[in-house]
């Protein structure tokens, strides 16, 4: 689509995916192994045929941008359009801030949008899995004449609190909405997903309306301008949780799952080491599993999904898990009902996820109580060790980090005793999103989230 700019949020710290974040942002986390949560938003862009788009990224920015690169993987690699990535920068007479929320951050790089001939602005958020063709949804905005269409979709009205919910009127025009409300009206709920008139996102854009839910569409539908819904009924989740990002990836090895990946008329496109093709060796048994380019298994994978490079050693056994890139499960272990992030080595005959899911995570008791155990980068988990359910294992613990200690029991902390800039940045992050799940308080800055810290982390491994 040709006059059509988009704009993605990608900037969000994602804190309630514990360790997942601790130093990438959460668009830069890998999902259904292969691929990086804004891979899914970019390749919409694409196969819309949108080939102007602009990425708004802050917290923990390298290993996305490392990611993104020129934009080839997507074919964004262009002299006119194509893709930029936008950082927060400093400026003369204006302070020295992170955004502030959704609309700050378009607001803080209108440059690009002013020196856009698109009369279309697409504002979407980077954190989220779905498969959507932006073309109705722009046909609909002009047909309409609106000034803002937002994406719609009913959800479970427990889970509403969570976003902006809103009443449709005739035509589908917006005639309530209530921005994360205690007790919703309604399960139809927005998805974070805009398209605006170029003139009508300028004249609503102020200084002092830092969110497009909180602030910008109340300021629209106060002031008589033309605000609509899109109904949209294709596949969409919020991998914001841990329950969640694990659900997600389990519900791809479903017969028939709700995303399909395999549609050659809708491609998801990444970045993509070469790599040498999986090998399943004779005393290997994989029952309904992803298993991704790189992977060598000789041991049992049942109901899991592995990112390139992982080993799976013989007799190891690997169970509703999901296991990130260049993770080593070795001889006799057995890992149940996981998520290891990356580079992490599993030693001999460990146990990983084991007993009744009784008691949630000690430190994390808000995100780690769904039986999960979740293991950071570069972990090392020694031989013989017994570690129960929603236990946090962080990243770079070492083996001596254990001591003498061979049962880790449900809910509990290992930590990287000889932290040193990486991690005590980590440890930053931990206390801060301690504190988070502490006081209730809500998401931030990327279609949900906004971002609070940098942690340092080597881009080329996040």
């Amino acid at each position: 689509m040709k006059r059509v700019l988009a704009v993605i949020l990608a900037g969000g710290e994602g804190e309630r995916l514990s360790l997942l974040s601790a130093v990438r942002a959460k668009p830069a986390v890998p999902f259904a192994g292969k691929y990086r949560i804004i891979d899914f938003t970019l390749s919409n862009c694409v196969n819309s045929d949108i080939d102007n788009v602009v990425v708004l990224t802050q917290y923990n920015p390298r290993s996305l941008n490392d990611h993104l690169g020129a934009g080839r993987p997507w074919d964004l690699d262009r002299t006119t359009g194509g893709i930029r990535t936008m950082q927060p920068y400093i400026a003369r007479n204006r302070p020295t801030e992170w955004y502030r929320g959704t609309a700050d951050a378009v607001m803080q790089n209108l440059e690009p949008l002013l020196q856009s001939r698109a009369e279309i602005i697409l504002v979407l958020a980077g954190d989220h899995i779905y498969k959507m063709d932006y073309q109705p949804f722009v046909q609909a905005h002009r047909r309409r004449r609106a000034d803002v269409t937002i994406a719609v979709k009913r959800v479970p009205l427990g889970d509403a609190h969570r976003f902006g919910v809103l009443a449709l009127g005739d035509n589908d025009e917006v005639t309530d909405w209530q921005e994360k409300p205690r007790q919703p009206k309604s399960d139809l709920a927005s998805l974070g997903i805009y398209v605006f008139s170029r003139k009508s996102l300028l004249k609503w854009l102020r200084e002092d309306r830092i969110d497009f839910g909180r602030h910008v569409v109340p300021a629209m539908l106060a002031g008589d301008a033309r605000v609509f819904g899109y109904r949209f009924e294709g596949y969409w989740q919020d991998v914001g949780t841990v329950e969640g990002y694990w659900q997600a990836n389990m519900e791809l090895l479903d017969d028939h799952p709700s995303l399909d990946l395999y549609d050659r008329e809708w491609v998801v496109h990444t970045r993509s080491e070469e790599r040498a093709p999986a090998r399943i060796g004779p005393t290997a048994n994989v029952h309904r599993s992803l298993v991704s380019h790189g992977c060598q298994i000789a041991g049992t994978v049942e109901r899991s999904v592995l990112s390139p490079g992982v080993r799976i050693d013989p007799g190891a056994v690997v169970r509703d898990s999901v296991i990130m890139f260049d993770t080593v499960v070795r001889a006799g272990a057995v890992v149940d009902h996981a998520i290891i992030d990356k580079e992490v080595s599993i030693g001999p005959n460990a146990v990983v996820g084991m007993g009744a899911n009784d008691k949630p995570n000690e430190l994390e008791p808000e995100r780690l109580y769904a039986g999960i155990t979740l293991i950071g980068k570069r972990a090392q988990i020694p031989a013989n060790v017994r570690i129960g359910r929603n236990v946090r294992i962080d990243e770079d613990v070492r083996v001596a980090d254990f001591r003498s200690v061979r049962s880790v029991p449900t809910g509990a902390t290992v930590q990287h005793r000889g932290a040193g800039a990486e991690g005590a940045a980590a440890a930053q992050h931990r206390k801060r999103s301690t504190a988070t799940a502490a006081n209730g308080s809500g998401q931030a800055a990327s279609g949900s989230d906004r971002a609070a810290s940098a942690a340092a982390s080597d881009p080329s491994r996040a």
